[in-house]
C-alpha cells in the first residue's frame, strides 16, 4: 500500500488491521495558526459573482481539536503501525464527552478511548484510508485513517431469527 500511494496508483484503500494495540491521543495547539485564519476570513468575505453565497452569513470558524488521535495496531505480516486518525466524528465525540465530563479532559479523553479501543476491539474493524498531499511523497507511510467503520460481529445463528 505504501509504494502504490508513492507511485501515484493509490490514494484510498480499506483496511483490517490484524490486532489493535492501542488508541493513542498527543496534546497538539490549542488555537488555529493565525495565518491560516486569515486566510479563512479573507474567503469567506469574497463573495462569488454567480455562486450562492448564502452559506455565508451562517461561517462559523469551529474551536480546534487540542489533541491528535492514533491507532497502533498490527497488520496481518506481523509489522506494527501507529496511524492518525482524521475521522471528524472522534473529535465530535471528543466535545461531546468534554461536555458530559463538565470539561474534565482526562475524563473526557478516557471516554473517547472507551469507545475507539474498548468497543471497537470487539468489532469487525475496518478503516477507511487515504493520503495526504502534504506527506505523499516523503513521509515514510503516508496514509492516514479518514474513517473508522466497526462492523458489529453477528453469530450465524442469529441471522435464522426465532
Amino acid at each position: 500500500m505504501i509504494c502504490g500511494a508513492k507511485t501515484n496508483q493509490m490514494s484510498l484503500a480499506v483496511f483490517k488491521p490484524t490486532r489493535l494495540i492501542d488508541f493513542i491521543w498527543k496534546a497538539d495547539t490549542r488555537d488555529w495558526d493565525e495565518k491560516r485564519l486569515e486566510q479563512m476570513r479573507s474567503f469567506h468575505n469574497q463573495l462569488g459573482l454567480f455562486e450562492d453565497n448564502s452559506w455565508r452569513k451562517t461561517f462559523k470558524i469551529i474551536p480546534k481539536l487540542p489533541f491528535n488521535f492514533s491507532y497502533k495496531f498490527e497488520d496481518v505480516n506481523g509489522r506494527q503501525s501507529t496511524l492518525q486518525v482524521l475521522e471528524w466524528q472522534t473529535g465530535a465525540l471528543y466535545w461531546n464527552c468534554l461536555r458530559q465530563c463538565n470539561g474534565d479532559e482526562t475524563r473526557a479523553l478516557a471516554k473517547v478511548k472507551q469507545k475507539y479501543f474498548d468497543e471497537f476491539t470487539r468489532t469487525d474493524l475496518h478503516f477507511f484510508l487515504g493520503t495526504t498531499q502534504q506527506y505523499h511523497f516523503f513521509a515514510p507511510n503516508p496514509w492516514v485513517i479518514i474513517g473508522v467503520f466497526p462492523i458489529p460481529h453477528e453469530k450465524q445463528l442469529e441471522l435464522f431469527g426465532d
